[in-house]
């Protein structure tokens, strides 16, 4: 990664009170990473503290928006100030401090050999801190239902802690995402799958957050069943319609590693 451009996008939506200690940290994690915060518009003032961040560090960006659109519209508003200014990685992470920057090495080795990494709860040696039974069975949930419903590979496909070649931004047409909440982040994984990415798992620690509010909501995981249903439908049309033609029912590989990793000792998952 020495001679790769690196950036972490952090969305953020009221969370000035933690975003200082995440921004601090993964600059110790990876000094050469530049960070974007993405705030649509807090109320909170988050965007004024990352503005007093960035006025402090040549690497630390703020990117402001209007109003509140949802992680996902936040998420292509970053790639897209990424990609145009040429960075070569780019890296999805909540600004909560629940996804552990020291970690970050981690996914970037991962990218040895990958086109998109993927921070896994759910593969040996991940776990998660201080969530009630009901939020593991969600998370849990959620992926199995995608694993079924798209025939995906993958053990953590709601996760937002993520790596990603430019390439692969570049070539998934982004214009066309229009979803939110975790349902972005099944979106993204089954997209570049579909798309022959090589993809790999990585475990990570996820750590209740300690601060600020959950933006986990009924209409997040609404959204994520019925649009989840939605393409497994319109998919298994697809291949029905192939083999009635006499067409091959998978056009492209869908390669998919699991990678175990000794355990870090991180700020907060004790």
């Amino acid at each position: 990664m020495d001679d790769e451009r690196l950036l972490v996008l952090l969305p953020t939506y009221d969370e000035r009170e933690s975003l200082p200690r995440v921004v601090r940290r993964i600059r110790d994690a990876v000094p050469g990473a530049d960070v974007l915060v993405v705030d649509d518009a807090s109320p909170d003032g988050t965007g004024a503290v990352a503005d007093g961040l960035a006025r402090f560090d040549p690497h630390v960006h703020v990117l402001h928006r209007g109003g509140k659109a949802g992680l996902g519209a936040a998420y292509l508003a970053g790639f897209a100030w990424g990609l145009q200014r040429g960075y070569d990685v780019l890296v999805e992470m909540d600004a909560d401090g629940s996804h552990q920057p020291e970690e970050l090495p981690r996914l970037l080795d991962g990218l040895t050999g990958a086109d998109v990494v993927l921070g896994s709860r759910w593969v040996p040696g991940g776990r998660v801190v201080d969530w009630p039974l009901h939020r593991r069975l969600l998370s849990r949930g959620g992926s199995a239902y995608a694993r079924w419903a798209l025939g995906l590979q993958l053990r953590d496909v709601t996760g937002g802690y993520r790596a990603f070649r430019r390439e692969v931004l570049e070539e998934l047409d982004l214009t066309r995402v229009a979803s939110q909440g975790y349902c972005f982040q099944i979106d993204l994984a089954w997209r570049a799958l579909r798309a022959g990415c090589r993809v790999a798992e990585v475990p990570i620690t996820f750590v209740e957050r300690t601060s600020g509010a959950s933006k986990m909501s009924g209409s997040i995981v609404g959204e994520s069943l019925v649009r989840v249903t939605g393409w497994a439908v319109a998919e298994r049309t697809a291949q029905l319609a192939r083999v009635l033609r006499g067409e091959p029912t998978r056009v492209r590989p869908v390669p998919v590693r699991h990678r175990r990793a000794d355990r870090l000792e991180l700020d907060g998952a004790a």
